[in-house]
């Protein structure tokens, strides 16, 4: 966990054939077949061509990941345009429209393994894709407990990213951990990683517990502020406990709480008391964990329908209104099924 996507500013059409062969070369390292690769070289061609075509630009991410042993690549296609009306009209294959994006949903869908995608009125559209290795590969049903997404970039210009996230699922529950490291580039991203490694190798179960471990572990480093939450099935409870500016909200319906974090930096100066904090642990739940590359002034009840939505179209939105563009930027989002 934790690869971060690349991100491309689309607003010219002389970008589309460079985005197209960066993706067709990803996709032949990762073992694609020649016709895969063809067919998500379509996929990326109706993406940035719609965007240029009916948006006035707009923003490509895109990674390779692994996922149930596939090799896959996922994109977010993000734009602010005027939105489309009518999606599952659109959605049919070949449809095409003078006035609205939309021209090649219909192929996008049936090329690639997962197709998402959410729109108002005047406010745009995001898009995410996975296109796995095999085209006939189906995903798995999704299992009781979180299904989430995570969206992490880089500082614009930088090679590494300062932000991180983990998730271990264990047979009591499961336990996220989100920082970043305190500024950006190598020394951020080196703090941040030691983080996850200590992270991954606690035996303590609460938050406050597996943040004093990492404490011990990085402060040799340029230290980090992180957030954990963890999650006992037996109890059903969140456990919650951050120090530093990691956003942290959960929304129950259209209710939500925003969890405020201890000040201090991890690896330097930390709270001599931790408390964790307590929260009734329930179905249809969406957690909310972001990095200060986002503002936090944000409400998922300002989106239409938007509590419908997958975690990746979420944190998409999510991202798309509130990235500050001035540091790394990590989101990740779940929802509890």
């Amino acid at each position: 966990m934790g690869n971060t996507f690349s991100s491309y500013k689309i607003d010219d059409r002389s970008l589309i054939a460079f985005i197209k062969r960066e993706i067709h070369n990803l996709a032949l390292q990762l073992g694609f077949t020649t016709h895969r690769a063809g067919e998500t070289d379509i996929i990326v061609a109706e993406l940035t061509s719609n965007l240029i075509k009916y948006a006035n630009g707009g923003e490509l991410l895109y990674r390779a990941n692994v996922e149930e042993g596939q090799n896959e690549i996922e994109i977010y296609c993000l734009d602010n345009g005027i939105g489309i009306e009518n999606l599952s009209k659109i959605m049919n294959d070949g449809y095409s429209s003078s006035n609205t994006l939309g021209h090649g949903l219909g192929s996008i869908k049936r090329l690639s393994n997962d197709f998402q995608i959410y729109s108002m009125k005047n406010w745009g559209c995001v898009q995410y894709v996975k296109i796995c290795e095999q085209p006939d590969f189906r995903l798995p049903p999704l299992q009781k407990g979180l299904n989430n997404a995570v969206i992490a970039v880089n500082y614009p210009g930088e090679k590494v990213c300062g932000d991180a996230y983990h998730i271990k699922f264990l047979k009591r529950g499961f336990q996220i951990f989100v920082g970043d490291g305190l500024g950006h580039g190598e020394n951020a991203n080196e703090a941040v990683q030691l983080a996850v490694k200590a992270f991954k190798q606690s035996v303590e179960f609460e938050p406050d517990a597996i943040l004093r471990d990492i404490h011990s572990v990085v402060k040799k480093s340029r230290g980090l502020v992180a957030t954990i939450a963890s999650v006992d099935y037996k109890s059903e409870i969140w456990s919650i406990c951050g120090i530093g500016n990691i956003n942290t909200r959960i929304y129950n319906g259209l209710e939500n709480k925003t969890y405020t974090p201890y000040n201090g930096i991890i690896g330097h100066n930390i709270p001599r008391t931790l408390n964790n904090t307590i929260v009734p642990y329930k179905k249809h739940q969406i957690i909310v964990m972001h990095s200060d590359g986002l503002r936090t002034r944000w409400n998922l009840n300002d989106m239409t329908s938007i509590f419908k939505q997958s975690p990746n179209l979420i944190a998409s939105s999510l991202l798309k209104e509130n990235i500050r563009g001035t540091d790394d930027a990590t989101i990740l989002v779940g929802k509890i099924i």
